[in-house]
């Protein structure tokens, strides 16, 4: 199974030359450590600021420069500051070429559930629910089963819904999968060791298999 680390891999992949992003907090902050060379992209954290970089080197961190998720972040040549206002217009605007989320449950349907455990003290869900109403594709970084061995890759989300039939893709540690406009995980790539029989157990949602699924390639 992939670490978190190996997740971000993945989906830096998906990343296009030209491209702006939005990093949601988790696993997809890690995303800006694994940008492809020779690509040109610009990160965009909704708290305002363009031209993210990686994270910093411990013992170099500024204070003042933190991501949503108020993790200290590093700045590119040319990149720039403003306020939230500014930033949300961005994203209303559909300004935000691909949005990388994470996600405690998704549907089959595409439904996302990503901001609240009912009893349990939340922050809020912050810009997400601007980011799934807004953004023109989605891509979602999450765990595919809980910490209870439950799967979190539903027929229906459990939790309270965050946006409904925006998903497009998810990358687990387990598999690469598409939300397909009809309902249902189309299984794309599995992960080193992974059998495609113990993604169907961990995959509560309907899911398709069809013809040999390659295994998930980081470089």
């Amino acid at each position: 199974m992939f670490s978190k680390e190996e997740i971000a891999q993945r989906i830096a992949k998906e990343i296009k030359d030209g491209y702006y992003v939005n990093l949601g907090i988790g696993i997809p902050t890690l995303v800006a450590n694994y940008i492809p060379k020779g690509i040109n992209v610009v990160l965009q954290s909704e708290n305002g600021l363009l031209g993210m970089g990686p994270f910093p080197i411990e013992g170099e961190e500024d204070a003042d420069l933190i991501n949503a998720g108020k993790q200290t972040i590093t700045t590119l040549p040319g990149s720039s500051t403003f306020d939230s206002a500014m930033s949300f217009g961005m994203i209303r605007a559909q300004k935000v070429d691909l949005t990388i989320l994470g996600a405690m449950e998704v549907s089959e349907n595409g439904d996302i559930a990503n901001w609240k455990i009912p009893g349990k003290m939340v922050k809020g869900m912050g810009g997400a629910m601007d980011l799934v109403a807004s953004a023109k594709n989605i891509i979602v970084a999450m765990q595919h089963i809980n910490k209870a061995g439950e799967s979190k890759l539903l027929p229906k989300c459990t939790l309270p819904l965050t946006g409904v039939k925006c998903i497009k893709k998810i990358v687990t540690e387990l598999a690469v999968l598409d939300i397909l406009p009809e309902g249902g995980f189309k299984l794309l790539e599995r992960a080193q060791g992974a059998s495609i029989e113990f993604i169907k157990q961990s995959t509560a949602g309907r899911l398709i298999v069809e013809g040999e699924i390659p295994e998930m390639r980081l470089d």
